[in-house]
C-alpha cells in the first residue's frame, strides 16, 4: 500500500481559503516537500569537537528539557529504530486535510484523549513557549500534566512530556510498542497509512492516558481544523499571535490563516486570544460566536500591566481574568515572552473557572513560583559565554522581529554576529530584513535537512539586505559557528560582542549539539 500526504504537522511548529475544505478535494497544490531529520546527525556530532573544546562557561543547564542520546548503546539502538520507523511514514510537512485516520486510530485505542481534560494551543508564533508556561502553572497547582509539542529541538522524545519533562527513552519505546499494533490496524483499513505526526499524536494521547495525567497541554502541529491533534474536546482554546507563515498551506492573509486555526475552538469552550491583526481577530470572534464559546482577549479581559528588564529575565505585573498578579519574575527575555505569559496565565485561570466569579483569583505565590521555573530551550537561550552565544528558533519575519527587539532590550552587545540557516520555504527576505538592524555581520549557512535553503541563494539574498561587506558564507554549520565566534572575538574579550544563531528550529537544535548542550 502506498503512502500519501498526512494530516498537518508542525512548523517543524494546510488548507487555503475562508471555508473548511471537504475531504476528497484535490490537495496536490498544498503538498509540502518531504522532510527527514537525520536520526543520528553524524556529521553534526563529529564536527562538534572543536567547538566544544573552545566553549566558554555555559548558562544554567537546561539539559533536562532537551535530553541527550541514551548512554546505553542497546537503549540508543532501540530508540533509533523507533525513530526511524516513525520517520519512514509520511513526514509532518506533508498534509492531507482529513481527520479520518487519526479518528480511526483514537477509536481502536479506546479514545485515550477523553481520559483527561485538555487545553489546545494554536497560533503562528509563541505556541511552544506558551505551552511550557501553561504546563508549569498547572503543575504549580499540583496537577499531573502531559504536554505535546512540536517540533523538537534535538530529541524526538521532547515532543511528549509528563510532569514537565520529556518522557524517558524507555517510555517512548514502550509507547510505540503499545500503539504499533493499532497503527497496523488503521493502516490496513484506511486508504492511506497514518503519517509520522498522526502516529506520534496517537502515541502521546495514549501515553497521557497510561501515565495517567489529569490535564494535557496540546500544541497543534500546523493550522487547527485539520491538524491531527484536533480530536480532543478542549475546554480552553488558546490562540497565540497569528502572522503570515505556511502561506502555501494555510492561506495568504491573516484572515485565511485564522480561519484554519479557528477550528480548535469547540462549542462552549473558553477562547483565550492573544493580540491579533484585526482581520484575524474578526474571524476568530465569529467562530466563537457560532459555537457559543466565551472569549477572553488580551488587552481587554487580561494583559501585561507592566514589565521591566531584570537580571536573567524580566519582572512583570500581569492582569488576569480575576485580578492583578504583581512581582512575577519570568526568566525569559523580550516583550513577546511577557505577552505569552499573560496568555498562559489567562488560560490557566480559565481552566480553573476564574473570571466567572467576580473577585476570584489564583494563589499569587503559586503563580510566581511557577513562572520563575519556566524554561524554553532554543528561545533566546544563552548557551555559551566569552563570547556569548544565543540560540533562537525564529523562522518567520514576525518571530525575527520579536527576537531582534528582545536582544536589543536584554543584552548590551557592542556587536552582534548572526548565524542564519533558514528553511527554503519561508519568507527568508522578511526574516533577514527583521534581523538586519541588530546584526553587524551575518554568516549564512544551512542545517542538515533537505528543507534547508540553498546557501548560494541565501547568500545572494543576504547581500541584497545587508550588503556584500557584511555577509560571509559557510555551507557547514560547524564552520559557520566557528567563524561567527571568531568574528565576535575580534573585539576585545570584554567589549561585549555576541553571536545569535537563528532561522530554524532545526538549525538551533544542531547548533545546540555542536556547542555541547546535549549533555
Amino acid at each position: 500500500m502506498s503512502d500519501t500526504p498526512s494530516t498537518p504537522g508542525p512548523e517543524p511548529d494546510d488548507p487555503h481559503g475562508a471555508d473548511p475544505l471537504e475531504e476528497g478535494e484535490e490537495f496536490d497544490a498544498i503538498v509540502g516537500q518531504e522532510t527527514r531529520r537525520d536520526a543520528d546527525l553524524a556529521v553534526i556530532e563529529a564536527g562538534s569537537r572543536t567547538l566544544r573544546t573552545q566553549a566558554g562557561p555555559l548558562a544554567a543547564d537546561a539539559a533536562r528539557d532537551v535530553p541527550a542520546r541514551p548512554a546505553d548503546p542497546e537503549l540508543d539502538r532501540a530508540l533509533r529504530e523507533v525513530e526511524q520507523a516513525l520517520l519512514d511514514r509520511w513526514p509532518e510537512t506533508r498534509l492531507d486535510p482529513s481527520l479520518a485516520r487519526v479518528r480511526a486510530l483514537m477509536d481502536v485505542l479506546g479514545e485515550p484523549q477523553k481520559a483527561y481534560q485538555s487545553l489546545h494551543i494554536t497560533g503562528t508564533n509563541g505556541k511552544t513557549s506558551t505551552a511550557r508556561m501553561i504546563d508549569a502553572l498547572l503543575r504549580g497547582f499540583e496537577l499531573r500534566t502531559g504536554r505535546y509539542s512540536s517540533p523538537h529541538v534535538q530529541s524526538m522524545t521532547e515532543r511528549i512530556s509528563v510532569d514537565g519533562l520529556p518522557v524517558s527513552p524507555e517510555t517512548f519505546i514502550r509507547a510505540y510498542a503499545d500503539t504499533k499494533p493499532f497503527f497496523d490496524l488503521v493502516d490496513a483499513a484506511q486508504e492511506h497509512r497514518l503519517s509520522f505526526f498522526e502516529a506520534l499524536t496517537g502515541m502521546a494521547y495514549a501515553a497521557f492516558a497510561d501515565a495517567p495525567v489529569e490535564v494535557a497541554v496540546v500544541e497543534v502541529g500546523m493550522g487547527g481544523t485539520w491538524d491531527a491533534t484536533n480530536v480532543i474536546d478542549a475546554g480552553v482554546s488558546v490562540i497565540t499571535p497569528i502572522a503570515l507563515d505556511h502561506t502555501d498551506r494555510l492561506g495568504g492573509t491573516p484572515a485565511e490563516i485564522a480561519q484554519e486555526k479557528s477550528g480548535v475552538i469547540k462549542p462552549g469552550a473558553t477562547v483565550v486570544m492573544a493580540q491579533q491583526p484585526v482581520e484575524a481577530a474578526s474571524v476568530l470572534l465569529r467562530r466563537a460566536a457560532e459555537v457559543g464559546a466565551t472569549v477572553a482577549r488580551e488587552g481587554l479581559e487580561f494583559g501585561v500591566v507592566s514589565r521591566e528588564v531584570a537580571v536573567g529575565g524580566q519582572l512583570l505585573t500581569l492582569r488576569g481574568l480575576g485580578g492583578e498578579y504583581a512581582d512575577v519574575f519570568l526568566p525569559l527575555h523580550g516583550a513577546h515572552m511577557a505577552h505569552n505569559a499573560a496568555v498562559a496565565l489567562a488560560a490557566v485561570e480559565a481552566f480553573f473557572g476564574v473570571g466567572a466569579e467576580p473577585g476570584r483569583t489564583l494563589d499569587a505565590d503559586a503563580i510566581r513560583t511557577a513562572f520563575a521555573a519556566v524554561t524554553s530551550p532554543g528561545r533566546l537561550e544563552l548557551v555559551r559565554s566569552s563570547p556569548s552565544v544565543l540560540l533562537d528558533a525564529a523562522h518567520n519575519p514576525a518571530g525575527a522581529q520579536a527576537t531582534a527587539e528582545a536582544v536589543s532590550e536584554a543584552f548590551g552587545f557592542s556587536r552582534l554576529v548572526g548565524v542564519v540557516g533558514p528553511s527554503g520555504d519561508k519568507d527568508v527576505r522578511g526574516l533577514l530584513e527583521a534581523l538586519e538592524p541588530v546584526l553587524a555581520e551575518v554568516v549564512v549557512t544551512r542545517n542538515s535537512t533537505p528543507r534547508a535553503m540553498d546557501v548560494d541563494a541565501l547568500a545572494a539574498l543576504a547581500v541584497e539586505v545587508f550588503g556584500a561587506e557584511r555577509v560571509q558564507v559557510e555551507p557547514r554549520l560547524d564552520d559557520a559557528l566557528e567563524e561567527a565566534i571568531t568574528l565576535a572575538e575580534e573585539e576585545h574579550e570584554y567589549a561585549g560582542a555576541g553571536v545569535l544563531v537563528t532561522g530554524s528550529v532545526i538549525t538551533v537544535g544542531e547548533a545546540r549539539l555542536l556547542l555541547g548542550r546535549d549533555r
